[in-house]
């Protein structure tokens, strides 16, 4: 954009004092013709600028004038810098990057360039799994919020194939390393997972916001309508005093110490999206823990011990048998992963 070059060239005649249009265009990396129009727009503009020809010439700011464009300190440019370092991904955020280090004066330019490289973000987790499919979507779901243009998204929820619809974008935000969508639609506003997304289509159709929108207020209510919605179910249990450490690493702050027992048994809360889920995920600590309310957490735990049972149980299928093999030292060793 043109502004923006404008912009990087007055910032680029501020730190160097005087400039060549060949200068300029290198930095800016645009054409000599297209350099020496922006710095004839600065000047015609108002801002005092002027060319001296001849040998040692160039452009440069009237009797070495400044214009302070941001007002930032010294600490104010190192935190700009340790956000700005671990987002540059991608080749024209580097770019970018370095060209508002070279414009920076000398004396911020090594705080700056150390704060950019103190941090770096790695988007796999540890299985070697991106985290969020995030990618050209991200792009373009940045760039419809910005220019306030409707698109069409692929959206598929777990468990459902993926449908399609068009919304209005509003806004991007990130929680515990995950970015959503914020967007109106036909229902209201809406939060939409990118990893979830597969395709967005801009549409061209201008966005509709809502009178006096605010994002961080749309969040706040969004995301507390979703946890309300992720804490709708209380399972009660009694369970093993030592196993507090595995439910407070399984379920955090949904679980509730409610008071001892005993010496080694205490009773306890834990919240959840369904009493289904919190059950299933109770189910791993076999006797330690005790679910006694509601019935349906019991009853689920009933069906899981009676699948597994088929399954892993003395009575449950042999894999060599089906396999139609012997049952031999041969057919039990331990296979080796794929």
């Amino acid at each position: 954009m043109r502004a923006d070059r404008l912009v990087a060239t007055l910032l680029f005649l501020q730190t160097r004092g005087r400039v060549t249009v060949a200068e300029l265009a290198a930095e800016l990396e645009t054409s000599e013709r297209t350099a020496r129009r922006d710095l004839e727009a600065l000047a015609a503009s108002g801002v005092p600028v002027y060319s001296q020809r001849g040998r040692g010439g160039g452009w440069s700011l009237v009797g070495g004038a400044r214009t302070d464009l941001t007002g930032l300190t010294a600490d104010e440019i190192r935190a700009l810098f340790l956000i700005a370092g671990p987002l540059s991904t991608t080749p024209a955020s580097r770019t970018a990057l370095r060209k508002l280090v070279r414009a920076l004066p000398s004396p911020l330019r090594s705080g700056a360039e150390a704060a950019s490289r103190a941090q770096i973000s790695d988007g796999l987790d540890w299985s070697r799994s991106p985290v969020a499919a995030q990618g050209s979507h991200l792009d373009a779901l940045r760039h419809a919020v910005v220019d306030g243009i409707q698109v069409r998204l692929g959206y598929a929820r777990p468990g459902s194939p993926a449908g399609e619809r068009t919304v209005h974008p509003l806004g991007l935000a990130s929680k515990a390393g995950a970015e959503y969508l914020v967007a109106g639609t036909d229902r209201g506003m809406r939060i939409f997972r990118l990893s979830r997304i597969t395709h967005v289509e801009p549409t061209g159709a201008p966005v509709v916001r809502p009178d006096g929108f605010d994002l961080a207020e749309a969040w706040r209510s969004l995301a507390a309508r979703m946890e309300d919605r992720m804490l709708s179910a209380t399972v009660q249990a009694h369970a093993d005093a030592d196993a507090e450490p595995v439910l407070r690493g399984l379920f955090g702050s949904r679980l509730r110490i409610m008071g001892p027992l005993s010496n080694s048994r205490m009773e306890i809360e834990v919240d959840g999206p369904s009493v289904e889920v919190v059950a299933a995920q109770m189910a791993g600590l076999g006797r330690r823990v005790e679910v006694l309310a509601p019935p349906k957490a019991r009853q689920r735990l009933a069906s899981l011990a009676g699948e597994l049972a088929a399954l892993y149980g003395p009575a449950g299928n042999d894999p060599t048998a089906a396999a139609g093999g012997s049952g031999g030292p041969e057919h039990s060793r331990t296979p080796h992963p794929a």
